[in-house]
């Protein structure tokens, strides 16, 4: 019988001296790195989304710089019309032997 009580003893003595503490511990091991990993997170998203905000100002600006340099096919169009055009009236002018200065070949 005195074994017994002596067992129960030092089992009670042992879940109350070590492992109540050596719980206690590592709970608090666990409740500090969870708390570490949801403030690493923050920070991580934090950065991320200051970063996701300035790439869109990047491309809204490269956007605006875009349309305002953009030539539309019309207008590209329009010039070539215009430059061919005007080369067709050059080569006529050479075809025709007129030269506006003197001693121009005819």
């Amino acid at each position: 019988m005195h074994d017994t009580l002596t067992g129960g003893l030092d089992l009670a003595w042992w879940i109350t001296a070590v492992e109540l503490p050596a719980m206690g511990g590592l709970f608090w091991l666990i409740a500090r790195a969870r708390r570490d990993a949801d403030s690493a997170l923050d920070d991580l998203r934090a950065r991320a989304e200051e970063a996701q905000a300035q790439v869109r100002e990047s491309l809204a600006a490269y956007k605006l710089e875009v349309a305002k340099t953009y030539v539309s096919f019309a207008t590209l169009k329009d010039v070539e019309q215009r430059l061919t055009d005007h080369l067709l009236r050059i080569e006529t002018k050479l075809d025709s032997g007129f030269m506006p200065f003197e001693g121009g070949r005819r």
